[in-house]
């Protein structure tokens, strides 16, 4: 149940889809069924790749009311490679940390890993509509590649097997079929698709239920995630608050047992419990309400998204607990796995079983996310007595003992490591490094200058360099120059359609001089990589390493792309 109070001051076009031909069966290589976060994603990623798709949304509208409101600095880099995260920085609020309190009194003051390295916060709040409205901006941009029609609805799957899908599409009285040769599912929690293929979700739906209130009040308080754990003001409740742009506040708290959510969920009902929680914390000035609905923790998963030709992502795939901001983020994430696979797919470049490997890395991602979203979920709204017995213990250990404060860390999101994907280069020597990203894991960022002859010195970061759809091969030049069995290594991948970058990562001024490459000025690079010795890393084109070694041959280069893009049975 949702309740809209007083409007959002933001501006919600209405939107339309450019008029269609009237033919009654069309033919496009990829149909993308929901035009939200992660439906949005996919069409810009993929058109970045040159896949032309056609994108079905329900609504004229991007979403409204209180959504998905934390970008993790993941997704801030995955939005980077688009080109689209000026925008969202521009109107995000960045946050590093955040502040939990029992009752009046704080016990833990958190904070998320942040150094100087960092091109990017490690997160900004911001209305999901915010975060549709530049994707739906950035792809109506690209019109040419993306065909994106509001208003419209799959109504039946007809057919669907491994040489594609037959879809049935209607747009007020237009009704017409689609043949594609791979959908992606990104319809959200309640997916038509999922529910088309007689799929369902399997894990954990817990009881606990939370009411959803964003409210307009201007105050200084600053940008932190902020927790209470029965405060004065609402007994026996845990209430959490966030700051987005415009002065809008998030305000969810969890309702008591036995307490009835229709009636909830009535701004009778809820405006008085905000005002009593906005008196407690010193903050009496004017407020509007906006926005109010129910929301219950679901920790749930697909034992694969991969059907036939059907990719399934985001909520459509899962559905993961909101404490700990997962929901959007590991979307986006969904996305950045699934499209540079798709992509080389569709241009013939690889096998279609390395969409296997979409199903198994985001699978374990979210198993993994639902691991730590059910441990939060079950201190922020304990399922049974004993877990609320520990949590009060907790509370009351932690203003005084800090060894304990660790448990009321909400957890939040974080790059998940595929240390185990079948796409790992097999030779790769993780053993011989004692420390930087192994097989599997994101590229850590670092400050880089890049220098290139006749061109003046860029600053810039060096995961700059990781551009969609494309291989790179990393060589941290430890003062002897790019071994020949590298260049060789990447004419190979070139004369063979491989799209692959090289770049040498070097010291200082005098071997910057010697061709284009990426100077480290701090040797922030080389140690974060333990490079000191030189290194040559293969990263893939969504940012995670593929394989390192300290002295590659050029057929292990060329055999680990090999392998990835063609897998094995």
């Amino acid at each position: 149940m949702n309740t809209a109070l007083k409007a959002y001051p933001f501006d919600f076009k209405k939107r339309s889809g450019r008029p269609r031909a009237g033919a009654p069966q069309e033919f496009h290589p990829v149909v993308i069924v929901g035009g939200g976060v992660a439906g949005l994603t996919a069409a810009l990623a993929l058109a970045r790749q040159g896949v032309k798709t056609v994108v079905i949304e329900a609504d004229d509208t991007v979403c409204y009311g209180s959504r998905a409101i934390c970008i993790s600095r993941r997704s801030l880099e995955i939005y980077d490679r688009l080109g689209v995260a000026a925008p969202l920085l521009a109107v995000g609020l960045p946050w590093t940390g955040g502040r939990s309190y029992y009752h009046d009194r704080e016990v833990l003051h958190f904070t998320m890993p942040h150094d100087e390295n960092q091109k990017l916060p490690p997160m900004v709040n911001m209305q999901q509509y915010y975060l549709e409205e530049a994707l739906a901006q950035a792809c109506e941009e690209a019109a040419e590649t993306i065909d994106l029609r509001w208003n419209s609805r799959v109504t039946a799957v007809l057919s669907n097997d491994e040489h594609g899908a037959l879809l049935q599409v209607e747009s007020g009285t237009d009704r017409y079929r689609i043949q594609a040769d791979w959908v992606v599912a990104a319809d959200g929690g309640r997916s038509f698709m999922r529910e088309s293929l007689g799929l369902q979700l399997k894990g954990t739906a817990y009881e606990g239920r939370y009411v959803v209130a964003d409210i307009e009040l201007e105050t200084d308080l600053p940008t932190e995630r902020l927790a209470w754990f029965d405060p004065p003001s609402n007994p026996g409740s845990t209430i959490l608050m966030h700051k987005q742009p415009d002065n809008v506040w998030r305000i969810d708290y969890q309702l008591q047992e036995g307490e009835d959510p229709d009636e909830a969920v009535k701004p009778e009902n809820v405006l008085p419990r905000v005002k009593a929680h906005l008196d407690m914390i010193g903050q009496t000035g004017e407020w509007s309400p906006l926005w109010i609905t129910i929301y219950r923790a679901n920790a749930l998963t697909l034992d694969r998204y991969v059907h036939g030709s059907v990719l399934f992502a985001g909520d459509a795939a899962h559905l993961v607990p909101i404490f700990g901001v997962r929901g959007a983020n590991s979307a986006i994430d969904d996305i950045d796995n699934m499209t540079w696979k798709l992509a080389a797919v569709v241009h013939g470049k690889a096998d279609r079983r390395l969409l296997d490997s979409y199903s198994e890395e985001r699978v374990f991602a979210a198993h993994e996310n639902l691991k730590s979203g059910m441990k939060s979920t079950e201190f922020m709204a304990p399922p049974t007595f004993a877990f609320k017995l520990m949590r009060e213990a907790v509370l009351s250990l932690a203003g005084d003992t800090p060894g304990v404060r660790s448990l009321i860390n909400p957890r939040q999101t974080s790059a998940i490591s595929y240390t185990d994907s079948s796409l790992n280069a097999v030779d790769s020597e993780d053993a011989s490094f004692r420390s930087g990203p192994p097989a599997g894991t994101v590229l850590p960022n670092a400050p880089i200058v890049w220098h290139a002859p006749q061109r003046s010195p860029l600053d810039g970061h060096l995961c700059d360099h990781v551009s969609p759809g494309r291989f790179l091969i990393l060589h941290f030049d430890a003062g002897h120059g790019t071994p020949s069995d590298l260049i060789g290594a990447h004419a190979e991948l070139q004369r063979q359609g491989i799209d692959a970058d090289m770049l040498r990562v070097v010291r200082d001024a005098t071997a910057a001089s010697q061709g284009a490459c990426l100077m480290d000025p701090t040797g922030a690079a080389f140690r974060l990589y333990d490079a000191d010795a030189g290194a040559t890393y293969l990263v893939r084109p969504d940012g995670h390493v593929a394989g390192r070694w300290r002295a590659p041959r050029a057929a292990a280069i060329t055999q680990a792309v090999q392998r990835i893009l063609h897998p094995s049975r």
